[in-house]
């Protein structure tokens, strides 16, 4: 494979996994889908579906490497870093073209939701102090670090302990990484098969319903940080933050993830 080969099947093979992952968040979570709170189960197999539909129509091009850490763990693995950069970048643009697909098709929903009153709150003013006023919000726009619209792009913990994030995020990665090196590599060695593809997303879908719970399981960096960089540039109404503090965690741990993985291997499989 050429390197422009991996690039473009990368950043197309991204880019569906966003668009159809961000999607299935979009529709769950925004108050004039069809989809508003079909639930935890609909998330997590709405992204075991777009890893499906995502590596097979990039396979043929790049592999299917869809996740940084993956591309890591190949690269641990073979020795391989030559197609590193090529790999990282397309999936990165990718993420970033999905996320930007998922406001596209949901634009009339995002503007709904976000100027709801019972989303943002209140745009009435009530006294502080003596001559000071100021905005009453409601409960789901309170929190700056997050939006009210942040989950639909980019991950976020339910409880902020940075150990056990990160922890988890490194943990789920570790069981994606494990089942791709293990069960799902072509006969080339170098992305996912026909039949890996499909243990690929049943894996997902297992993490999601077994340790997502606590960050929302990224477990891929292009995945969490892409759609991050495109809440934080699109122009959204009372979007809210982008949750930067937190940017790391997604990015660092499934990396170090995708690293202990590849250990793993090569110790007990190679």
């Amino acid at each position: 494979m050429s390197s422009s080969d991996i690039f473009i099947g990368e950043t197309i093979g991204t880019a569906i996994l966003i668009l159809l992952g961000g999607g299935v968040c979009a529709a769950v979570t925004l108050k004039a889908s069809k989809a508003r709170n079909a639930g935890w189960l609909a998330i997590a197999f709405g992204w075991g579906f777009a890893v499906l539909t995502a590596v097979y129509t990039s396979g043929p091009l790049s592999g299917a490497h869809l996740n940084p850490a993956v591309t890591l763990a190949l690269a641990i693995k073979d020795g391989g870093w030559n197609n590193v950069p090529a790999y990282m970048g397309g999936q990165l643009l990718g993420a970033m073209i999905g996320a930007t697909l998922v406001w596209v098709v949901y634009y009339g929903q995002f503007q709904a939701h976000l100027t709801d009153r019972e989303i943002v709150g209140d745009a009435a003013v009530q006294p502080v102090t003596k001559g000071q006023t100021a905005k009453v919000k409601s409960v789901e726009a309170q929190e700056q670090a997050a939006g009210p619209v942040l989950g639909v792009f980019s991950t976020g913990p339910e409880i902020r302990v940075v150990w056990q994030n990160l922890a988890t995020e490194i943990i789920g990665t570790v069981v994606l990484v494990l089942a791709v090196l293990t069960q799902g590599l072509n006969d080339a060695g170098n992305g996912l098969g026909v039949l890996g593809a499909l243990i690929t997303a049943l894996v997902v879908v297992a993490i999601g319903l077994s340790l997502g719970g606590p960050t929302g399981y990224a477990i891929n960096p292009a995945r969490d940080l892409g759609p991050r960089i495109v809440h934080a540039l699109l122009p959204l109404p009372n979007k809210g933050g982008s949750d930067w503090r937190y940017a790391w965690i997604p990015v660092v741990g499934p990396l170090a993830g995708g690293a202990i993985a590849a250990g793993i291997y090569n110790v007990a499989f190679a």
